[in-house]
């Protein structure tokens, strides 16, 4: 509609100054403006609709996504990506049922759902490697696992949780048997470790960094200091086998524009934090900051370019779960993870 007016007034404008009020806009002119406009609005209609659910509340996790949707690429791709919070059932059910297209979630639950035959894929592996561990404040003293014996631990619940503390401990000739395991449901680290908690599993990127922000020292036990089975990839970006098999060109344009949104975040940190905090202005901006300054070289980290998954990562960590029991079966790794929607340059 502006487009039309500035016309109308640039043709007034041309008439009166050419003292000719009587003569019309040729049909020519008036041809090329219509088909202008008409291939403007084909074009907005032509954005295809995606839902992207993400795993939690927005954090540095997602910063590409906010990025792809800030910058255009999705729209370049011909996409209208719509970024929402999960709901109670989860983002893992809300995608392998087709409710949204795609999603976040770890190499753990779609190991599991893979098992019980639930038809998510991960198709690229948002940080290369695990930056997950125990932390503790650090005048409880626990700098190794040998010390979680006797101390407090808080965490949500999970088999998973004891499965791991409980691999961590033997290394060191401990018994998981005299750690205190309690569920701190929703509350956050830093009010469980004022109240009750000893220590809880968190990712630096966030917790972490927020200590350091205030002023908190933290001791850390990550997971990939003690085994390579727990470097694992998490968070993922996940979709289902129907979109997989029914539209292969929508999730390559999906990840095509959220490639470049995290390479975008990885050379400019800055600005990508900044793109985050005014996506979601309810963020603390000085920890979304820092935690993007800490978090952007992780994204891409040793491996040849973003998002590229590794079988092997794959088998070692469901062959673990597996051993610990966790899961009743063997995964067939090669059909929970995909590399091909990845852009091949």
């Amino acid at each position: 509609m502006k487009k039309q007016l500035f016309s109308i007034f640039t043709i007034l404008f041309v008439m009166t100054a050419c003292g000719n009020t009587n003569e019309a806009p040729s049909e020519e002119n008036v041809s090329d403006e219509n088909q202008a406009n008409g291939q403007n609005e084909q074009q907005t209609e032509e954005l295809e609709e995606i839902a992207m659910v993400l795993d939690w509340t927005p954090n540095t996790n997602h910063t590409g996504l906010y990025v792809a949707q800030a910058e255009g690429y999705f729209e370049e791709e011909g996409l209208d990506v719509e970024i929402s919070l999960p709901g109670e059932s989860g983002a893992d059910q809300v995608v392998a049922s087709g409710q949204s297209d795609f999603g976040i979630s770890a190499q753990e639950t779609i190991t599991e759902a893979r098992i019980q035959d639930i038809p998510i894929v991960s198709i690229a592996a948002v940080i290369q490697h695990n930056t997950s561990g125990f932390a503790s404040p650090a005048d409880k003293n626990i700098t190794s696992p040998a010390d979680y014996a006797g101390k407090t631990y808080g965490g949500w619940g999970a088999p998973v949780e004891e499965a791991v503390i409980d691999s961590l401990m033997r290394q060191e000739d401990a018994d998981v048997e005299d750690l205190e395991i309690v569920n701190m449901g929703n509350t956050d680290f830093f009010t469980a470790i004022e109240r009750d908690v000893d220590f809880a599993w968190i990712y630096y990127a966030w917790d972490g960094v927020q200590a350091e922000l205030r002023d908190i020292d933290l001791n850390m036990q990550y997971l990939t200091d003690y085994s390579e089975d727990l470097d694992y990839y998490t968070p993922v970006i996940t979709t289902n086998e129907s979109m997989i098999e029914e539209n292969p060109e929508t999730v390559e344009a999906f990840m095509a524009a959220v490639s470049k949104g995290y390479e975008y975040a990885i050379e400019n940190p800055e600005e990508a934090a900044d793109i985050l905090i005014e996506a979601v202005p309810d963020l603390d901006a000085e920890l979304v900051q820092a935690s993007q300054a800490w978090l952007s070289p992780k994204y891409q980290d040793d491996a040849e370019k973003w998002g590229i998954q590794d079988q092997e990562i794959w088998e070692n960590y469901s062959n673990w779960m597996y051993e610990n029991e966790l899961i009743e079966t063997e995964l067939d790794a090669e059909n929970a993870f995909t590399n091909d929607f990845l852009p091949k340059n």
